[in-house]
Protein backbone atom coordinates (compact mmCIF):
# COMPACT_ATOMS: atom_id res chain seq x y z
CA UNK A 1 0.00 0.00 0.00
CA UNK A 2 2.99 1.98 0.45
CA UNK A 3 3.08 5.06 -2.23
CA UNK A 4 -0.17 4.88 -2.81
CA UNK A 5 -1.32 8.69 -3.89
CA UNK A 6 -3.95 10.55 -1.95
CA UNK A 7 -4.84 13.11 0.53
CA UNK A 8 -1.50 14.38 2.21
CA UNK A 9 -1.69 13.65 5.90
CA UNK A 10 0.55 14.93 8.97
CA UNK A 11 1.52 12.39 10.70
CA UNK A 12 2.85 13.28 14.48
CA UNK A 13 4.37 9.51 16.44
CA UNK A 14 3.94 10.86 19.47
CA UNK A 15 6.63 8.35 22.34
CA UNK A 16 8.89 8.56 24.85
CA UNK A 17 8.72 7.67 28.26
CA UNK A 18 6.74 6.04 31.19
CA UNK A 19 5.08 9.46 33.01
CA UNK A 20 6.55 11.99 31.13
CA UNK A 21 3.21 13.18 29.39
CA UNK A 22 2.11 11.05 26.39
CA UNK A 23 -1.52 10.85 27.49
CA UNK A 24 -1.86 15.02 27.93
CA UNK A 25 0.15 15.47 25.07
CA UNK A 26 -2.14 13.20 23.13
CA UNK A 27 -4.84 15.15 24.16
CA UNK A 28 -3.95 18.20 22.99
CA UNK A 29 -3.48 16.63 19.83
CA UNK A 30 -7.31 15.63 19.51
CA UNK A 31 -8.21 18.47 20.55
CA UNK A 32 -5.99 20.43 17.96
CA UNK A 33 -7.55 18.14 15.28
CA UNK A 34 -5.71 15.62 14.95
CA UNK A 35 -7.27 12.09 14.52
CA UNK A 36 -5.57 9.93 16.98
CA UNK A 37 -4.51 6.46 17.77
CA UNK A 38 -2.90 4.81 20.92
CA UNK A 39 -0.93 2.10 21.20
CA UNK A 40 -0.66 1.42 17.31
CA UNK A 41 1.49 -1.45 16.55
CA UNK A 42 4.65 0.08 14.93
CA UNK A 43 4.52 -2.56 12.27
CA UNK A 44 0.88 -1.35 11.20
CA UNK A 45 1.16 2.36 11.14
CA UNK A 46 2.56 2.74 7.80
CA UNK A 47 -0.95 0.57 6.67
CA UNK A 48 -2.52 3.09 9.06
CA UNK A 49 -1.51 6.01 7.09
CA UNK A 50 -1.91 4.69 3.90
CA UNK A 51 -6.15 4.36 4.95
CA UNK A 52 -6.05 7.77 6.60
CA UNK A 53 -4.40 9.08 3.08
CA UNK A 54 -7.53 7.74 1.20
CA UNK A 55 -10.02 9.52 4.21
CA UNK A 56 -10.34 12.81 2.89
CA UNK A 57 -11.78 13.87 6.22
CA UNK A 58 -8.57 13.01 7.59
CA UNK A 59 -5.25 15.43 7.36
CA UNK A 60 -3.56 14.98 10.63
CA UNK A 61 -2.63 12.16 12.73
CA UNK A 62 -1.19 12.02 16.07
CA UNK A 63 -0.02 7.94 17.15
CA UNK A 64 1.33 7.18 20.45
CA UNK A 65 3.79 4.81 20.59
CA UNK A 66 5.27 3.31 24.11
CA UNK A 67 7.07 0.46 25.69
CA UNK A 68 3.77 -1.44 25.23
CA UNK A 69 4.63 -2.06 22.04
CA UNK A 70 8.46 -3.59 23.07
CA UNK A 71 8.17 -6.90 21.02
CA UNK A 72 8.33 -4.07 17.63
CA UNK A 73 10.26 -1.40 19.12
CA UNK A 74 13.46 -3.06 17.59
CA UNK A 75 12.48 -3.00 14.42
CA UNK A 76 11.14 1.09 14.97
CA UNK A 77 13.82 2.94 13.59
CA UNK A 78 13.76 0.89 10.27
CA UNK A 79 10.06 1.24 9.64
CA UNK A 80 9.60 4.75 10.48
CA UNK A 81 12.49 5.14 8.05
CA UNK A 82 10.68 3.54 5.09
CA UNK A 83 7.10 5.51 6.26
CA UNK A 84 9.12 8.69 5.83
CA UNK A 85 9.93 7.99 2.38
CA UNK A 86 6.86 8.51 1.42
CA UNK A 87 4.67 10.11 4.20
CA UNK A 88 4.74 13.62 5.90
CA UNK A 89 6.12 12.02 9.36
CA UNK A 90 7.13 13.48 12.79
CA UNK A 91 8.65 12.22 15.76
CA UNK A 92 7.91 13.50 19.41
CA UNK A 93 10.36 11.80 22.15
CA UNK A 94 9.06 13.09 25.66
CA UNK A 95 11.12 12.75 28.87
CA UNK A 96 11.86 13.74 31.88
CA UNK A 97 14.22 13.09 34.59
CA UNK A 98 14.45 10.13 36.78
CA UNK A 99 13.51 12.09 40.03
CA UNK A 100 10.04 13.84 38.62
CA UNK A 101 9.14 10.51 36.90
CA UNK A 102 9.43 8.73 40.14
CA UNK A 103 7.22 11.21 42.27
CA UNK A 104 4.40 10.87 39.17
CA UNK A 105 4.56 7.28 39.76
CA UNK A 106 4.30 7.40 43.60
CA UNK A 107 1.82 10.66 43.24
CA UNK A 108 -0.64 8.85 40.62
CA UNK A 109 0.11 5.27 42.05
CA UNK A 110 0.22 3.87 38.76
CA UNK A 111 3.09 0.79 38.30
CA UNK A 112 5.16 1.04 35.77
CA UNK A 113 4.63 -0.70 32.50
CA UNK A 114 7.48 -2.85 32.58
CA UNK A 115 6.21 -4.58 35.67
CA UNK A 116 9.23 -3.47 37.71
CA UNK A 117 9.10 -3.17 41.35
CA UNK A 118 11.83 -0.85 41.82
CA UNK A 119 10.68 2.46 40.03
CA UNK A 120 14.10 3.66 39.02
CA UNK A 121 15.51 0.32 38.25
CA UNK A 122 12.43 0.50 35.20
CA UNK A 123 12.29 3.70 34.36
CA UNK A 124 16.61 3.50 33.27
CA UNK A 125 15.81 0.51 31.46
CA UNK A 126 13.07 2.03 29.57
CA UNK A 127 15.55 4.41 28.73
CA UNK A 128 17.67 2.34 27.48
CA UNK A 129 15.12 0.09 25.24
CA UNK A 130 13.84 3.37 23.74
CA UNK A 131 17.37 4.86 22.95
CA UNK A 132 16.98 4.38 19.36
CA UNK A 133 13.94 5.66 19.17
CA UNK A 134 15.14 9.40 20.72
CA UNK A 135 18.27 9.23 18.45
CA UNK A 136 15.75 9.85 15.33
CA UNK A 137 13.42 11.49 17.30
CA UNK A 138 12.24 15.39 15.29
CA UNK A 139 11.70 17.10 18.48
CA UNK A 140 12.79 15.86 22.38
CA UNK A 141 10.74 17.74 25.11
CA UNK A 142 11.88 17.49 28.66
CA UNK A 143 8.73 17.69 30.40
CA UNK A 144 10.11 17.84 34.18
CA UNK A 145 9.24 21.38 34.67
CA UNK A 146 6.00 21.19 33.04
CA UNK A 147 2.83 21.12 34.52
CA UNK A 148 -0.26 19.28 31.91
CA UNK A 149 -1.55 22.40 30.81
CA UNK A 150 2.03 23.83 30.18
CA UNK A 151 2.65 20.61 28.12
CA UNK A 152 -0.83 21.24 26.36
CA UNK A 153 0.04 24.69 25.62
CA UNK A 154 2.97 23.58 24.21
CA UNK A 155 1.64 20.94 21.72
CA UNK A 156 -1.06 23.13 20.81
CA UNK A 157 0.81 26.35 20.22
CA UNK A 158 3.08 24.07 17.49
CA UNK A 159 0.45 22.10 16.12
CA UNK A 160 -3.22 23.36 16.16
CA UNK A 161 -2.16 25.98 12.78
CA UNK A 162 -3.43 24.80 9.92
CA UNK A 163 -0.64 24.07 7.21
CA UNK A 164 1.97 25.00 9.74
CA UNK A 165 3.93 27.31 7.16
CA UNK A 166 5.06 29.14 9.93
CA UNK A 167 8.17 28.55 12.34
CA UNK A 168 6.41 27.89 15.78
CA UNK A 169 9.74 29.05 18.22
CA UNK A 170 10.10 27.75 21.79
CA UNK A 171 11.67 30.21 24.17
CA UNK A 172 13.22 28.60 27.58
CA UNK A 173 14.23 30.33 30.44
CA UNK A 174 16.35 28.20 32.57
CA UNK A 175 18.90 28.24 35.53
CA UNK A 176 22.60 27.50 34.92
CA UNK A 177 22.48 25.29 38.36
CA UNK A 178 20.11 23.15 37.08
CA UNK A 179 21.39 22.24 33.93
CA UNK A 180 20.97 23.39 30.48
CA UNK A 181 17.85 22.14 29.16
CA UNK A 182 18.80 18.93 26.55
CA UNK A 183 16.27 19.97 24.10
CA UNK A 184 17.58 23.87 23.24
CA UNK A 185 18.58 24.15 19.34
CA UNK A 186 19.94 27.62 20.18
CA UNK A 187 22.04 28.39 23.64
CA UNK A 188 22.71 32.46 25.16
CA UNK A 189 24.09 32.90 28.08
CA UNK A 190 23.25 35.82 29.85
CA UNK A 191 24.94 35.30 33.51
CA UNK A 192 26.81 38.46 32.62
CA UNK A 193 23.91 41.03 33.09
CA UNK A 194 23.68 42.82 36.81
CA UNK A 195 21.74 40.06 38.80
CA UNK A 196 19.07 41.71 41.03
CA UNK A 197 19.57 39.09 42.95
CA UNK A 198 22.00 40.94 44.96
CA UNK A 199 20.10 43.99 44.77
CA UNK A 200 17.87 43.84 48.03
CA UNK A 201 14.73 45.71 46.58
CA UNK A 202 14.68 43.57 43.45
CA UNK A 203 15.93 40.30 44.24
CA UNK A 204 11.84 38.79 46.00
CA UNK A 205 10.99 39.94 41.75
CA UNK A 206 10.50 38.00 39.39
CA UNK A 207 11.96 38.24 35.96
CA UNK A 208 8.76 38.82 34.61
CA UNK A 209 8.08 41.85 37.02
CA UNK A 210 8.26 45.19 35.66
CA UNK A 211 10.59 46.01 38.26
CA UNK A 212 13.14 43.64 37.00
CA UNK A 213 12.68 44.98 33.12
CA UNK A 214 12.80 48.00 33.88
CA UNK A 215 16.12 47.36 35.75
CA UNK A 216 17.91 45.69 33.22
CA UNK A 217 16.66 47.35 30.12
CA UNK A 218 18.27 50.23 32.09
CA UNK A 219 21.87 48.57 31.58
CA UNK A 220 24.15 49.56 28.85
CA UNK A 221 25.53 46.04 28.02
CA UNK A 222 21.33 44.64 27.84
CA UNK A 223 20.54 47.16 25.50
CA UNK A 224 23.83 45.68 23.26
CA UNK A 225 22.88 42.01 24.14
CA UNK A 226 19.65 42.48 22.55
CA UNK A 227 20.99 44.76 19.73
CA UNK A 228 22.87 41.89 18.72
CA UNK A 229 20.49 38.98 19.50
CA UNK A 230 17.58 40.46 16.97
CA UNK A 231 19.60 40.76 14.09
CA UNK A 232 20.98 37.12 14.75
CA UNK A 233 18.07 36.09 15.17
CA UNK A 234 16.46 37.59 12.41
CA UNK A 235 19.21 35.78 9.70
CA UNK A 236 19.32 32.64 11.79
CA UNK A 237 15.49 31.69 11.66
CA UNK A 238 14.64 31.78 7.90
CA UNK A 239 17.82 29.90 7.28
CA UNK A 240 16.25 26.96 9.71
CA UNK A 241 12.77 27.53 7.82
CA UNK A 242 14.46 27.06 4.79
CA UNK A 243 15.92 23.87 5.76
CA UNK A 244 12.06 22.58 6.63
CA UNK A 245 12.36 22.72 9.98
CA UNK A 246 8.91 23.77 11.80
CA UNK A 247 9.94 24.37 14.89
CA UNK A 248 12.80 25.57 17.02
CA UNK A 249 13.67 25.66 20.78
CA UNK A 250 16.08 29.04 22.34
CA UNK A 251 17.29 29.15 25.55
CA UNK A 252 18.70 31.74 27.94
CA UNK A 253 19.93 31.04 31.18
CA UNK A 254 21.10 32.53 34.03
CA UNK A 255 22.70 31.65 37.34
CA UNK A 256 19.27 30.52 39.01
CA UNK A 257 16.66 31.13 36.15
CA UNK A 258 14.67 33.76 38.59
CA UNK A 259 15.41 37.54 37.09
CA UNK A 260 17.78 37.91 34.24
CA UNK A 261 16.98 34.99 32.04
CA UNK A 262 12.65 35.36 32.69
CA UNK A 263 13.32 39.11 31.81
CA UNK A 264 15.33 38.55 28.54
CA UNK A 265 12.98 35.73 27.04
CA UNK A 266 9.85 38.06 27.69
CA UNK A 267 12.21 40.19 25.53
CA UNK A 268 12.76 38.52 23.02
CA UNK A 269 9.48 37.03 23.07
CA UNK A 270 7.95 40.44 22.03
CA UNK A 271 10.22 40.99 19.20
CA UNK A 272 9.53 37.45 17.81
CA UNK A 273 6.16 38.11 18.09
CA UNK A 274 6.31 41.33 16.27
CA UNK A 275 8.04 39.59 13.52
CA UNK A 276 4.59 36.88 13.21
CA UNK A 277 6.22 34.14 14.60
CA UNK A 278 4.45 31.72 16.80
CA UNK A 279 6.28 31.67 19.93
CA UNK A 280 5.76 29.27 22.79
CA UNK A 281 7.56 30.44 26.51
CA UNK A 282 8.55 28.15 29.20
CA UNK A 283 9.82 29.64 32.24
CA UNK A 284 11.54 26.02 33.82
CA UNK A 285 12.66 27.33 37.40
CA UNK A 286 10.69 30.35 37.81
CA UNK A 287 8.89 29.83 40.92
Amino acid sequence: MKGKKGNEVLTIILTGLSGSGKTVALNAFEDSGFFCVDNLPTILIGEFIDLCKNTPAIKKVAIGVDIRERKFLSNFPDIISGIKKSHRVEIIFLEAKDDVLIRRFKETRRPHPLGEKDIKKAIRKEARLLTGIRQIADRVIDTSSLNPHQLRRIITRLYSGEGRKSMNITLISFGYKYGIPIETDLLFDVRFLPNPNFIEHLKDFPGTSRQIRDFLLSQKDTRLFLNNLYPLLEHLIPLYVQEGRSYLTIGIGCTGGRHRSPAIVEEVKGFLKEKGFGVSVVHRDLS
